[in-house]
C-alpha cells in the first residue's frame, strides 16, 4: 500500500479540521481529494508530507509512518502546495538546482535537465521565475516536487489560476506522471478529477463523506436525474414544468430541453407519453450521467 491513513484526526483549538478520517491508496494510483473550502484537504495533505503533526491517528507512506519516520517520508514524498512558493528572483535552473542540493540528488545537473524536459520548461529554462506565466511557474512546482524522484506525490489545487491551454497542458504532464507515481490531487474542479482520476475521496466538515471511483459515485446520487430530449416543434417551459415528477427544464436551443427530475420517476417515459399525447415527435432523448460536480454537491450540501 503506497498511503494508508487510520483513524486521523487534527483539532485546532475546539475545531476538528479533519475528524477520525481512514482510507488507503495503492501504488500507482491518481486519487482525487476533494471537499468544500476548509473541509481539510490541505491539512491531511500537509500532515502527509510532515509538515504538520496530526492530533491523533496514524499516517504511513510506503510503510513508513509520518510521525516517527519524518524525515524517510519526505524523502519519499513529493509535494505541490496551493500557494506554490518560488524565489521568483532565482532562474529555473538555479532554482532546480538549489531544491536538489536539500535532497542531496546524486548528479544534479542530469537530474535538472530531465525534470526541465519531463515538464516542458525548455524554452523558459534560462528565466527568471518571476518572468515566468502562471502556467510556467506550475511546471516549476511540479520539476520541484519531483526533482528527488519521490514515489508518492501530493498536489494542491494545481490547476488553479491557469487559462484552458494552460490547464490542458499541466492534465496532460499529470496524467503522464501518474503513470509511474502514486499522486494525490486536490482540485476544486470537477472536470479535471474526472479526466484524471481513478478514485475520489471526499471530505466535508473534517469528516470522510466518500471513497470510490467515479463512476460509482455517479451511481450513487439520489438528487436530480436529467434527459436531454428534442421535439420536432416548440413547447413552452410551464408546459414541462407541469408533468410529475420534473423539477426543473432549461432550454438549450430550438426545440431542445434538458429536463430535471426526481430520480425515482422514469422522465424518459413522461416525455415520450407527453409528445404522443400533443402529436410530437420525438428527436432525441438521452438519458445524462449525474456529473461529479452534481454529486459532490448532493454530499456536501449543508444541512
Amino acid at each position: 500500500m503506497s498511503v494508508k491513513v487510520q483513524d486521523l484526526t487534527k483539532i485546532y483549538g475546539t475545531q476538528n479540521a479533519i475528524d477520525h478520517i481512514s482510507f488507503d491508496i495503492a501504488e500507482g494510483a491518481i486519487v482525487g481529494l476533494l471537499g468544500p473550502n476548509g473541509a481539510g484537504k490541505s491539512t491531511t495533505m500537509k500532515i502527509l508530507t510532515g509538515f504538520i503533526p496530526q492530533s491523533s491517528g496514524q499516517a504511513w507512506v510506503h510503510g513508513y509512518n509520518v510521525a516517527e519516520n519524518s524525515l524517510e517520508v519526505r524523502r519519499l514524498t513529493g509535494y505541490l502546495p496551493e500557494s506554490n512558493p518560488l524565489y521568483t528572483d532565482m532562474y529555473v535552473q538555479e532554482y532546480l538546482h538549489y531544491v536538489a542540493g536539500f535532497y542531496q540528488v546524486a548528479r544534479k545537473s542530469a537530474r535538472v535537465k530531465e525534470m526541465i524536459d519531463i515538464t516542458g520548461l525548455g524554452i523558459e529554462q534560462h528565466k527568471k521565475i518571476g518572468q515566468l506565466s502562471k502556467g510556467y511557474r506550475q511546471r516549476v512546482g511540479l520539476a520541484q516536487a519531483m526533482i528527488h524522484d519521490p514515489k508518492v506525490l501530493i498536489l494542491d489545487e494545481p490547476t488553479s489560476g491557469l487559462d484552458p491551454n494552460q490547464l490542458v497542458e499541466i492534465r496532460k504532464l499529470i496524467i503522464e506522471i501518474g503513470k509511474q507515481k502514486t499522486i494525490i490531487l486536490s482540485t476544486h474542479i470537477m472536470q479535471e478529477v474526472e479526466a484524471m482520476c481513478e478514485r475520489v475521496i471526499i471530505i466535508n466538515r473534517g469528516k470522510m463523506v466518500a471513497n470510490d471511483s467515479v463512476a460509482q459515485l455517479q451511481k450513487r446520487a439520489t438528487g436530480a436525474a436529467s434527459v436531454q430530449v428534442e421535439f420536432s416543434a416548440a413547447v413552452e417551459a410551464a408546459v414541462l414544468k407541469k408533468l410529475p415528477g420534473i423539477i426543473d427544464v432549461k432550454n438549450e436551443g430550438g426545440n431542445r430541453w434538458l429536463v430535471s427530475g426526481n430520480a425515482k420517476a422514469d422522465i424518459r417515459k413522461l416525455l415520450f407519453d407527453f409528445a404522443v399525447q400533443k402529436q410530437l415527435t420525438v428527436l432525441s432523448l438521452n438519458q445524462r450521467e449525474n456529473s461529479l460536480e452534481e454529486v459532490f454537491r448532493e454530499l456536501t450540501r449543508k444541512k
